[in-house]
């Protein structure tokens, strides 16, 4: 069976706080972790729509990860 394998990587003020804050979130099959500052999420699959449809759900979870640490990061109250 083809294994299919995604990475993501994206760069943030507070990386660290964004991969805690996506980490609930993830899959059996998905891994995410800060380097720096940098998230770097590898999602894997046997099926492409399954994994596509992961990242669709990790790109998301990633805005509002990146907004809750933003909020954070400044001290603002929602």
């Amino acid at each position: 069976m083809m294994q299919i394998e995604g990475t993501i990587t994206t760069v943030h003020d507070n990386a660290r706080c964004v991969a805690a804050a996506l980490a609930p979130d993830n899959l059996r099959n998905m891994d995410t972790k800060a380097e720096g500052d940098r998230v770097i999420t590898t999602i894997m699959g046997t099926q492409l729509r399954s994994v596509i449809a992961s990242m669709d759900d990790y790109l998301m979870n990633l805005a509002i990860a990146e907004d809750a640490c933003s909020v954070r990061k400044n001290g603002n109250n929602p």
